[in-house]
């Protein structure tokens, strides 16, 4: 469903199990971002009506996500750590060139934050299957549940907004990008690495 050509090794499910208070930080931190991208895009594109009601809803969400992953972090007696940098959405934003006309900087956003989101449903769908914390388990499957969401929702605004063939073109295009990323990460203590 998702389209990714690369799925995460399964691995990587034992460096999260290892370092969870490092991974809760991050996954805060990435829903933290999510609520800003959400409110970029408002701030960015008012003209588009619909995508700025879905931006006001999105960004409310992930804020609640936000606040779930933290409560997380502080039931295990711990405080949200440092925001790092996020390499794999570094090396992401790198594939289409800055600049051209707006509409087609809005369908480029719209298209790495589907990809975002497709590549954190597939992780929450690893940690809901894999980790040997059932609580934490059942906490990602919903969590994978809403990101699937968020994904389609994306990738129908590209859609929409832009040429579909040329978006269905860019989108693979940005997929077998983003699996030469993922073929150096998934060692990492993050959501994405």
């Amino acid at each position: 469903m998702l389209g990714l050509k690369l799925p995460t090794d399964p691995r990587w499910v034992n460096i999260v199990e290892k370092n969870i208070d490092e991974i809760l930080t991050d996954h805060a931190y990435c829903e933290q971002k999510a609520a800003s991208t959400a409110i970029s895009f408002i701030v960015g594109f008012p003209e588009y009506t619909e995508l700025v009601e879905e931006m006001v809803a999105l960004s409310r969400e992930e804020m609640g996500h936000f606040k779930m992953v933290h409560d997380r972090i502080l039931a295990r007696g711990n405080v949200l750590g440092r925001d790092r940098k996020d390499e794999y959405v570094l090396q992401l934003m790198k594939f289409f060139p800055k600049g051209g006309s707006r509409t087609t900087q809005l369908v480029h956003r719209l298209l790495y934050a589907a990809l975002i989101e497709a590549r954190s449903c597939e992780r929450f769908r690893l940690l809901s299957e894999e980790l040997n914390d059932d609580e934490l388990a059942e906490f990602y499957r919903k969590l994978m549940i809403s990101e699937a969401g968020h994904y389609t929702m994306f990738l129908n605004f590209a859609r929409q907004y832009g040429n579909r063939k040329e978006v269905d073109t860019k989108w693979q295009e940005l997929l077998e990008y983003e699996a030469g990323i993922m073929k150096n990460l998934s060692k990492g203590e993050s959501i994405h690495g």
